[in-house]
């Protein structure tokens, strides 16, 4: 039976839902694509497959699922209108691409680009609240850039990784880590000054980012230290990391295809 291939790219705020996977009886990101796609497919057979998880309340500017037809779609810009018409005005697909069979979502190689925004000090409009964590303690903001710079390059992130098992790949490359002030995110209702941290890489592990995020918050904080950022990262090296930074700040800011 021949199939075709379509990669689509989507943006999605991600507050609402229990993240991208099905699970029953809770709202989630591939149950309302699924459910736009067999409306506006009436019924023909598709399966989608995406690129990757996310978690509930996570939100993504660029991320992507495979889209899989026995029949080729004869307007590919007609069909993305109505995908759009159709999906919930928290969904938005952005690009759609034909590929060949070759083409594996999951396997193919990729650099994910990841966005962790946060303000500390005050508390905040609630309309930041979907995209925006708030620390109300007092942060050290150039001790937390130093320690961002040290989880560049290849380490060993075992502590990162949320209920690790000693079966684990946990040696992995992180092509940037810095944390700068927000200048891509405005509203009139943000506090005056707030922060971003940024991270690409090529794979992440479950909760990798947010745990790298609460521990420069406890670095922050003074409840660690930068020394404790360096021995997390050494070779079989495993230190339990007290806080995971709250899911609402994370987005998936880019996804690229190698």
């Amino acid at each position: 039976m021949k199939k075709h291939f379509y990669v689509i790219k989507i943006q999605y705020l991600g507050y609402r839902f229990h993240g991208w996977q099905k699970q029953p009886n809770v709202k989630t990101l591939h149950l309302m694509v699924d459910r736009t796609l067999n409306f506006i497919l009436e019924g023909k057979y598709f399966k989608s497959l995406s690129s990757g998880r996310t978690d509930a309340m996570v939100s993504a500017e660029c991320a992507a699922f495979e889209l899989f037809l026995e029949e080729p779609l004869e307007d590919q810009n007609a069909f993305l209108n109505l995908f759009n018409k159709n999906l919930p005005q928290d969904i938005r697909a952005i690009s759609i691409l034909e590929v060949d069979s070759k083409f594996n979502i999951i396997n193919h190689s990729k650099i994910k680009e990841y966005l962790y925004l946060f303000t500390y000090g005050e508390k905040c409009h609630p309309f930041c609240a979907p995209i925006m964590t708030t620390i109300l303690d007092d942060l050290d903001i150039d001790l937390m850039k130093e320690g961002a710079k040290l989880f560049e390059g290849s380490h060993y992130f075992k502590s990162y990784c949320f209920k690790p098992t000693n079966n684990g790949i946990y040696n992995r490359d992180i092509l940037l880590c810095e944390l700068v002030e927000n200048t891509k995110y405005t509203a009139n209702y943000f506090p005056e000054k707030s922060y971003i941290l940024r991270v690409k890489g090529k794979g992440f592990m479950r909760n990798q980012i947010r745990l790298m995020m609460g521990a420069l918050i406890d670095l922050g904080k003074g409840k660690i230290t930068i020394d404790t950022i360096k021995q997390s990262l050494e070779q079989d090296q495993f230190i339990k990391l007290e806080y995971i930074a709250p899911a609402s700040g994370l987005i998936l800011n880019n996804i690229e295809f190698e």
